[in-house]
């Protein structure tokens, strides 16, 4: 009786010993993309657009990345700005997120038909002329015609910055989804474990 009880501890002190399974954590952890690594990913996007368009934003590659995940997360330019520490920058996150591809709907709510100015646009129209024609000031003009000129450098390249975006987000979230469904997966064969040894 005393040996089967021996055995029966040294079952459970192997099952739940804490430093095997912290460190099959940290091995889980270590073999699926961090959230440095997403960052990282999602800054070199950042920099080839930078080189590839003329970018008006102050902001910095750093706050770029912050602006595109925010973004993807469903938050406004003003809670965008609250997140990179500056409530005041939310024209500045705007027209950031419009120099990375990342229009809304919203952007294109002008006081005019968008398709009048495409129209002024491709005919070389200049903002002073726009703007008499639409009867609005040279901002608002600056304003639109940017995202009507996002909107044709996502048309030439396919989205396909946007798109990246996207790829690296769902990595990240599918390595998240997987590590929790892992670390699950292990604590459920060691809780197994346990009762299957304890009723032997």
């Amino acid at each position: 009786m005393d040996e089967k009880t021996e055995e029966l501890r040294d079952i459970f002190m192997d099952v739940t010993d804490e430093s095997t399974v912290t460190e099959s954590q940290a091995e889980t952890h270590g073999s699926l993309s961090s959230e440095t690594a997403i960052d990282e990913r999602l800054e070199d996007v950042v920099g080839r657009m930078r080189d590839r368009y003329d970018f008006g934003t102050t902001l910095s590659d750093e706050d770029l990345v912050t602006v595109v995940r925010r973004f993807y997360a469903d938050d406004s330019d003003a809670e965008i700005a609250r997140e990179l520490g500056d409530a005041s920058l939310g024209k500045t996150v705007a027209r950031a997120r419009i120099d990375l591809h990342l229009v809304r709907d919203a952007d294109e709510d002008a006081p005019f038909d968008m398709d009048a100015l495409r129209d002024l646009l491709d005919a070389d129209a200049s903002t002073a002329e726009c703007a008499d024609e639409l009867d609005v000031s040279e901002s608002t003009v600056r304003r639109y015609r940017s995202v009507v000129e996002t909107q044709q450098e996502r048309r030439t390249v396919n989205d396909r910055f946007r798109n990246e975006f996207e790829t690296i987000l769902q990595d990240g979230d599918l390595s998240e989804r997987l590590t929790e469904g892992v670390e699950q997966d292990g604590l459920d064969d060691a809780t197994e474990g346990m009762e299957t040894n304890v009723s032997f």
